[in-house]
C-alpha cells in the first residue's frame, strides 16, 4: 500500500479548513468525515462524535480565537494500523496550528500576538472519509505564551518544538516499505523495553536507553516537562525523575501504532495508568490512579532512535487527581 490516496485527502481537508472561516466549519468537517467520527481530544474537549460537534466544540471556537490560523506541519506520513480492532490506514500530522490570539480560548485571555498551538493528529480513513481522528494539542504552551504558567517546575527546558533535525519530516511521496518496517521494529522493541519499570537506578536505565537510542538522542517533551538532550540527560532530567514518581504503572495498550520511511508513532486512549507518589512536576502525591493520554512520535536514524515529540493530556492526568490546572491557573490570573 502506498497510501497516497489517503495522504491526499487529509491534505485536502487540512487547506479547506486553513481556507475557511469559522463559519464554514460544519460544512467542511461534513464534506471530509463520516457522520459517525469519534474525535479524541485533550480535556477539557475528550471525546466528541459527529462532525458537526467537532466542529461546533472545537475547530469553530479555536478559529474564532487564533485568527488567520496556519498549520505549520513539520511531519507527515502514513501507514497501515495492525493493532486489533483498530486496523486500517491511518495519516499523521503533526506540528503547529499558527496564528494571532485576537480572542479568548477556553477563559485563556487574548495576547493579539502571533501564538502556536503545538499539534499531533492521527487520522483514520475509510471509504473515502474520515472516520476516526485523535487531535492532542498543547493547551499549557498555549498558556506560557501569554505570559501565564500552568505549571511552576519542570525537569527539563521547554523553550520551542522544532520539527526534525533533517528536516525531511513531510513524507508526502511514496516511502520504501523496508524502512517503515525497521522504524516500527525499533518502536515496538522500545515499549517492551519500558513496560516494566518497577526496579531501575540510573546505570541501568541509561543501559536500557542505549538499546533503542542514539546517544544524542532529543526528547521534545511537553510544557511541564520539558525537552531534553542525549540519554544521559533524558535519564536524569525526565525518564529517572518519571519512574521515580509513580507506582502501580499499568499498560493499557494503542489505538494506534504505525510508521513510514524514518517516521513512526503511536497513541492511546488511554495509554497507560499510574499511581504519583508524589515529586513529580513538584505536584502531591495521591492514592488515585491516574489516565495518560499520550501521542509519541519518532525519528529514526541507522538502527536506532533520535527525536522523539510527546504530547501528554497533563491536564487530564491532573483533573482526576483533583487538580484543575486549567481552572486554577486561570482563576489566579
Amino acid at each position: 500500500m502506498d497510501f497516497q490516496i489517503e495522504k491526499r485527502l487529509v491534505q485536502e481537508f487540512y487547506k479547506s479548513i486553513e481556507m475557511s472561516n469559522p463559519q464554514n466549519i460544519p460544512s467542511v468537517l461534513k464534506k471530509y468525515c463520516s457522520e459517525t467520527l469519534i474525535w479524541r481530544g485533550f480535556h477539557p474537549f475528550n471525546m466528541i462524535r459527529g462532525p458537526e460537534e467537532v466542529g461546533k466544540k472545537f475547530w469553530y471556537p479555536l478559529l474564532k480565537s487564533l485568527k488567520k490560523c496556519q498549520r505549520r506541519e513539520d511531519i507527515f506520513f502514513a501507514g497501515f494500523n495492525e493493532i486489533k480492532g483498530h486496523e486500517g490506514v491511518w495519516v499523521v500530522s503533526m506540528g503547529h496550528l499558527m496564528g494571532l490570539f485576537d480572542e479568548s480560548w477556553l477563559g485563556i485571555p487574548a495576547s493579539e500576538k502571533l501564538t502556536m498551538l503545538r499539534y499531533c493528529e492521527f487520522n483514520k480513513i475509510e471509504e473515502g472519509k474520515i472516520i476516526e481522528t485523535a487531535m492532542f494539542f498543547d493547551i499549557p504552551h498555549l498558556m506560557s505564551q501569554t505570559g501565564i504558567k500552568p505549571f511552576v517546575y519542570q525537569t527539563a527546558a521547554h523553550l520551542v518544538q522544532p520539527g526534525p533535525k533533517t528536516h525531511d519530516g513531510l513524507l508526502f511521496n511514496n516511502q520504501d516499505h523496508e524502512e517503515g518496517k525497521r522504524t516500527l521494529n525499533i518502536i515496538e522493541s522500545m515499549v517492551n523495553d519500558v513496560k516494566d519499570w518497577q526496579n531501575f537506578d540510573q546505570k541501568s536505565l541509561k543501559k536500557e536507553l542505549k538499546q533503542s537510542w542514539n546517544d544524542d538522542m532529543i526528547w521534545w517533551g511537553p510544557e511541564g516537562i520539558g525537552a531534553t538532550y542525549t540519554i544521559e540527560r533524558y535519564a536524569l532530567q525526565h525518564s529517572g525523575p518519571f519512574r521515580a514518581g509513580f507506582k502501580d504503572r499499568k499498560f493499557i495498550g494503542h489505538i494506534c501504532r504505525i510508521a513510514e520511511g524514518n517516521y513512526g508513532g503511536f497513541f492511546g486512549w488511554p495509554n497507560l495508568s499510574l499511581i504519583p507518589t508524589g515529586g513529580f512536576m513538584n505536584l502531591p502525591a495521591s492514592q488515585i490512579p491516574g489516565e495518560m493520554r499520550v501521542i509519541d512520535i519518532y525519528r529514526r536514524e541507522n538502527s536506532k532512535l533520535s527525536e522523539n515529540w510527546i504530547f501528554i493530556d497533563l491536564l487530564h492526568f491532573w483533573k482526576m487527581q483533583g487538580i484543575d490546572i486549567l481552572e486554577n491557573t486561570l482563576i489566579k490570573k
